[in-house]
């Protein structure tokens, strides 16, 4: 029972490694979309398991073992490490990507030039940026 809780968790802490190797990588990235899904999987399967043996026996972790414990407490070492360089990597891959749609939408805008002016209710002139209009090919 507790060997299916530490393959999980492995299984996680290894997916999460793998998930940070790729986003490392310059270019496309190929099977992202698979590992964040079995990321997903494993994690709730996690939960899951936990739940199910807070619900049947509170204190289950208490019963472990000393060297159940260690093996535990290792494997979850493990994983919180994993997961703290993947949470970092994904932060500055999703700064990265906001910063670039920030300059592809500035730069159309130059582009583009769409400006309005309309008065205000003091009688001022106001100009207005109406965005450029941009769309994604999600399929490149």
């Amino acid at each position: 029972m507790d060997d299916d809780l530490i393959d999980l968790v492995t299984s996680l802490s290894h997916l999460m490694e793998q998930e940070s190797e790729a986003l490392t990588r310059s270019g496309r990235l190929q099977g992202l979309a698979e590992l964040v899904a079995a990321k997903l999987r494993l994690a709730g399967q996690i939960e899951a398991e936990v739940t199910k043996r807070e619900r049947e026996t509170p204190d289950w972790a208490d019963a472990l073992s000393e060297e159940q414990r260690a093996e535990m407490a290792l494997v979850f070492g493990h994983l919180r490490d994993a997961s703290i360089v993947n949470a970092q990597i994904l932060e500055r891959q999703i700064a990265f990507s906001s910063d670039l749609m920030r300059a592809i939408a500035a730069e159309a805008q130059r582009a583009t030039g769409k400006r309005s002016s309309t008065y205000g209710a003091s009688g001022d002139m106001m100009r207005i940026d109406l965005p450029a209009p941009i769309s994604i090919n999600a399929r490149l």
